[in-house]
């Protein structure tokens, strides 16, 4: 399966990762990648960018070396499920993906908790995508989350990152992986696979996944950026104006 965006990807901005935006624009453009997302980490991340950041996006090109460039975060969840980007900025946002992690004042490891935290960021207004689900150490209810996915018009991600142990190894949670991937393709859930880049060889590195995708029976109909056209649809039907 080929996809034509990668929407989940973090610069030297978020504090821990190593590249560039152009050099992440560069890279999807070498790659065949049409769309990129740049999300970096929300400011409670340690090292993270002030909320001004988000901001003064908005001066970038819409289009750098021929790839689109959406403007973006991954937000921190906390652990009352709020998220540590106000209206305010997240208005100004072309795509808002959100998700737990840790030293990011959240406290909770249990299924119940983080389910909860989970559910309460889908229900934001802003939220479009919640990124690394499938998380060994903040396990959630996938039925639930799913629920709520799709009552709420949220994407749910398959993260590359968590599974290729030349990353970040052993967060991934591959039965409870399948299982969201499963329950998505029933309840029409779209889902993204993204490779969750911090540096710009990895971006559009999503081979760790197929064989994910193969089992749970996934087609192109059930991911999003498949297709760039399918993500403009879907952010405009939410009201962003691209």
């Amino acid at each position: 399966m080929k996809i034509e965006a990668d929407l989940h990807l973090h610069t030297v901005a978020s504090g821990h990762a190593y590249s560039t935006i152009t050099e992440m624009a560069e890279s999807a453009h070498k790659k065949g990648l049409k769309m990129i997302a740049i999300t970096d980490h929300g400011p409670l991340m340690p090292g993270g960018p002030h909320d001004y950041y988000f901001g003064n996006l908005r001066i970038l090109p819409q289009t750098l070396k021929g790839v689109r460039v959406l403007k973006g975060v991954e937000a921190n969840i906390m652990s009352n499920g709020e998220i540590d980007l106000d209206e305010k900025r997240l208005a100004q946002l072309d795509f808002v993906a959100a998700g737990i992690h840790a030293d990011a004042n959240y406290d909770f490891h249990s299924e119940q908790k983080n389910t909860e935290a989970t559910v309460r960021a889908i229900k934001n207004p802003f939220v479009d995508m919640i990124t690394h689900p499938a998380n060994s150490f903040y396990p959630i209810r996938a039925r639930d989350v799913i629920k709520a996915a799709a009552a709420n018009d949220v994407i749910i991600e398959v993260n590359a990152s968590s599974f290729d142990n030349s990353r970040i190894g052993k967060r991934g949670n591959r039965e409870l992986c399948l299982e969201l991937c499963c329950l998505a393709r029933e309840k029409d859930v779209l889902l993204s696979l993204n490779s969750d880049a911090h540096f710009h060889t990895d971006v559009g590195n999503i081979s760790c996944l197929f064989s994910i995708i193969e089992e749970a029976g996934l087609t192109e109909d059930n991911i999003i950026n498949t297709s760039t056209e399918k993500i403009e649809g879907f952010l405009r039907a939410k009201g962003k104006e691209l």
